[in-house]
């Protein structure tokens, strides 16, 4: 509010401009202003692996830790009939599709330890271990903190401490 006004017009110009011009990638949801994000269209990348994730904040606290070299998926939130939220509402479907058509060798699920995510974990499990090995990253989060706020070392253990779903 102390902010002369030019400045707060320019910063509100700039929200705007970019609410415009970012979507979501047509490939795993990630933000992008293209069609497909700069991740997707990395043939550095490991093809045959995929990191699910529930938001694209979580896919940059991943990337942080520059251990992570295959693919992601972003699910667009965590199944919680609490608040409404439903499998049909996240984008599980088009990853069932995206692994059943590929040939994926492993599907790791990054997605935060509370109750919605081990939900959202043991839904997914079942619905993709006849395509492929499925696999959570280990638990060296706290339960109920959230992965965007986890430092890179703790990311990276997680990655490597990964186990099959059972």
């Amino acid at each position: 509010m102390r902010q002369p006004e030019e400045k707060i017009h320019n910063f509100s110009n700039a929200l705007l401009a970019a609410r415009s011009q970012v979507g979501l990638c047509q490939r795993c949801f990630h933000l992008s202003s293209d069609p497909e994000c700069e991740i997707c269209r990395n043939d550095q990348r490991s093809k045959d692996l995929i990191c699910v994730v529930a938001d694209s904040r979580d896919l940059i606290a991943l990337e942080r830790t520059r251990e992570y070299k295959g693919r992601y998926h972003v699910l667009g939130g965590l199944i919680s009939p609490m608040d409404g939220i439903g499998p049909e509402m996240l984008q599980i479907s088009s990853l069932v599709k995206r692994v059943d058509q590929a040939s994926i060798k492993e599907v790791i699920l990054a997605l935060t330890p509370s109750v919605e995510g081990d939900t959202t974990s043991l839904y997914l499990a079942r619905l993709l271990k006849p395509f492929t090995k499925v696999s959570r990253i280990a638990y060296g989060l706290p339960v109920g903190s959230e992965l965007e706020y986890a430092d890179e070392v703790t990311l990276t253990r997680a990655l490597e401490g990964r186990r099959d779903m059972e």
